[in-house]
């Protein structure tokens, strides 16, 4: 039984080893990163980044559960294939008292071991930070942090190929559905597959060729270089949600490939659509909004006026948001499958989605996972 798993990020090469694992015959397809952004004409990803926050609480339960799951075998992954992705910083989640009921809810739910802390205890264990009077917050000291993107999706490749997968580096054009198989045409020939998850994220619809479902945003993300010696300083600075309309995320120093260390920080004002491949392509390639990354920075000023920040960039990534907010991971037919819409979560649940996406594969041919 050899199938496809269409899409070589986060969540299909979540679904690619677990495929493999199982002892399937895969074959993992996609182009890989792009040595630049700003000349590259062809599919683009989000993964291509070094921080994303990990955590277990959430504004929705669901998020929750498979959050947990995933981060619970963070540790297999990175001995399967020897590539370090996941960093324990802790993670801190921080609001009034509408966002934090929100995140009461699942924590209740599923029983996420965390501190409850008040203005004061917030203010006192972390005193980079200058929030509102009414916040209060939930602190996750271990099993939460930050994990590389880049390099979990490298980590969840090579473990697939060690139980037996195939990567190939190419461009989906179109699949084609018979009662006997599906055809995958790429950039390079043509394979045919008895069963196909399409987890090609933003480009989910093109691949199938379907009517426009997903909602893609443009994102802009500020990065803020800081010294070592400032990024010393922050050594106990853990990941951070807060209750702001911009829906902000904030990462502590991580070192990046150029060498420096980056504080980074996303939420964009509003809601920007792009609308088809070109447009969002071009997003891409413009590498982000200077009219946000100077909001952005307004905001992080505001939350660590004490910060000594020694030079600020950005750049530019999209967000897939299905109509209900949860993923779609469903069957499409008996011999399509496909998982999508990370919905802005989608990073560091991405080995429970991608499980639950091969899953759909391996009940279909009379396996489990």
């Amino acid at each position: 039984m050899k199938t496809a798993v269409i899409g070589r990020g986060l969540w299909g090469a979540a679904a690619a080893r677990h495929l493999a694992q199982a002892g399937t015959d895969v074959t993992l397809i996609g182009p890989g990163e792009p040595a630049s952004k700003s000349d590259h004409h062809g599919i683009f990803a989000s993964h291509y980044d070094e921080g994303r926050i990990t955590r277990k609480n959430a504004l929705d339960p669901y998020w929750v559960g498979v959050s947990t799951a995933a981060i619970d075998r963070y540790a297999q992954i990175e001995a399967e294939s020897g590539i370090g992705f996941y960093t324990e910083t802790g993670a801190l989640m921080v609001g009034g008292e509408t966002f934090m009921a929100r995140v009461d809810e699942g924590r209740l739910a599923h029983n996420v071991p965390c501190e409850a802390m008040d203005h004061a205890a917030l203010a006192d264990r972390f005193p980079f930070f200058r929030f509102p009077d009414a916040f209060r917050g939930y602190y996750e000291a271990t099993r939460a942090g930050h994990i590389s993107p880049r390099r979990l999706v490298a980590a969840q490749t090579k473990a697939a190929c060690n139980h037996g997968a195939r990567v190939l580096d190419e461009v989906v054009q179109g699949l084609a559905e018979t009662p006997s198989q599906v055809r995958v045409t790429t950039d390079q020939g043509t394979y045919d597959f008895d069963q196909v998850l399409v987890a090609a994220g933003y480009n989910t619809d093109h691949v199938l060729d379907r009517p426009a479902r997903l909602e893609v945003y443009a994102r802009t993300i500020a990065f803020f270089e800081v010294s070592q010696a400032e990024a010393q300083r922050l050594m106990t600075m853990p990941t951070l949600v807060y209750d702001t309309p911009e829906d902000p995320y904030l990462l502590p120093p991580i070192r990046y490939p150029d060498g420096k260390m980056y504080i980074k920080l996303g939420g964009d004002p509003e809601d920007v659509p792009l609308h088809g491949p070109e447009e969002i392509h071009e997003w891409f390639r413009s590498g982000g909004n200077a009219e946000v990354r100077d909001h952005l920075e307004q905001m992080i000023r505001q939350l660590m006026p004490d910060l000594q920040i020694d030079g600020v960039s950005m750049s530019s990534c999209v967000t897939s948001w299905t109509q209900d907010r949860l993923p779609e991971i469903a069957r499409l037919s008996r011999r399509v499958s496909v998982a999508t819409g990370g919905n802005g979560a989608g990073a560091k649940c991405s080995d429970e989605i991608g499980r639950l996406g091969a899953r759909l594969v391996l009940e279909e041919i009379g396996e489990t996972v």
